[in-house]
């Protein structure tokens, strides 16, 4: 995802997204290791996307303080 996607979300819609992320990362990883993944690729762009909100979600926290 684009972070200018990213910014436009709420932070209850981050927090969302980060968990279907993850969810998303972990199935790949389970996929990679029974061999079964394709495209290896995938596992960095997904790690990146979670980075991704995650820093988004840590500056709309730090913002409402």
């Amino acid at each position: 995802m684009k972070p200018s996607e990213l910014r436009e979300l709420t932070a209850a819609e981050l927090s969302e997204k980060s968990l279907e992320l993850r969810n998303g990362l972990f199935s790949a990883r389970v996929k990679h290791s029974t061999g079964q993944l394709e495209d290896t690729a995938k596992l960095k762009k997904l790690r990146r996307d979670v980075a991704r909100v995650e820093t988004l979600l840590e500056e709309k926290r730090e913002e409402m303080k």
